[in-house]
């Protein structure tokens, strides 16, 4: 979705010292890296959850793997935060029940809707925040885009998805209408950040201008509209991935 505008391998000295960035974007940078932190402690939780109710042992010890994953990544993006003069845990603080309206809203009634809400809300958060990283400075930038595309837990869990989808077609039709319905909670979620959250909006506005200055005339894209339609695209590619339907 996003791939072409990453950076690439940084040099030696970039990962010697840390960016410097005005006090501004200081304080924006901080406050993505702590959703982006933030977002991999409540997927613990949730795997960790998923993995105790699991109905092999097989799964079980995935899971349990797979949530710890969540931690790693947290922990990359933290170091940055520190660099940056942040406080690891402050900076999550302003997101704390930021899902609690989600996961009331989508309470899966089987075991495999809450693999599936897994994997449709941790996507969902994922390619926002990997969206809004476009704007960061060039260091923010690889810890966001390196924590949330190498070796993505939730793609190494998918082909259980798939597998179970394509030998029980009664319950892929009904994970793919509850994928629908997650996606449409799930978007409603980035809205209400967007609204509420002035830098996160700022960021996505900033990675958004190249996109813009390439794309002619026409409205620019750093708006909701654009954010949902990019969102929703890559959504649509990762039920196929499953052989869903979105």
């Amino acid at each position: 979705m996003i791939s072409e505008n990453y950076p690439g391998p940084m040099s030696d000295a970039e990962h010697a010292s840390p960016t410097t960035l005005p006090p501004a974007d200081h304080t924006d940078a901080v406050e993505l890296l702590g959703l982006v932190a933030y977002t991999e402690l409540a997927s613990f939780g949730r795997l960790a959850g998923d993995a105790a109710h699991a109905p092999t042992l097989r799964q079980r010890q995935a899971l349990s793997r797979l949530a710890a994953a969540m931690l790693d990544r947290q922990e990359r993006v933290l170091v940055r935060v520190e660099e940056l003069g942040g406080d690891p845990a402050d900076c999550m603080s302003p997101f704390d029940g930021l899902f609690d309206d989600f996961d009331a809203r989508t309470k899966p009634s089987t075991w495999w809707e809450g693999i599936l809400k897994g994997y449709v809300g941790q996507g969902v958060a994922d390619d926002f925040c990997l969206l809004a990283a476009q704007g960061l400075d060039e260091r923010s930038r690889d810890v966001v885009v390196e924590a949330l595309t190498h070796d993505t837990p939730s793609q190494r869990y998918a082909p259980v998805i798939a597998e179970v989808a394509a030998e029980d077609p009664v319950l892929a039709s009904r994970l793919a209408l509850w994928g629908r319905r997650l996606v449409g909670e799930a978007l409603g979620v980035v809205g209400d950040v967007l609204s509420r959250r002035p830098a996160l909006a700022r960021l996505v506005a900033a990675g958004a201008e190249p996109v813009a200055a390439g794309g002619g005339s026409g409205p620019a894209p750093a708006t909701q509209s654009w954010v949902f339609a990019r969102l929703t695209a890559e959504h649509s590619r990762r039920m196929d991935r499953l052989g869903l339907a979105a």
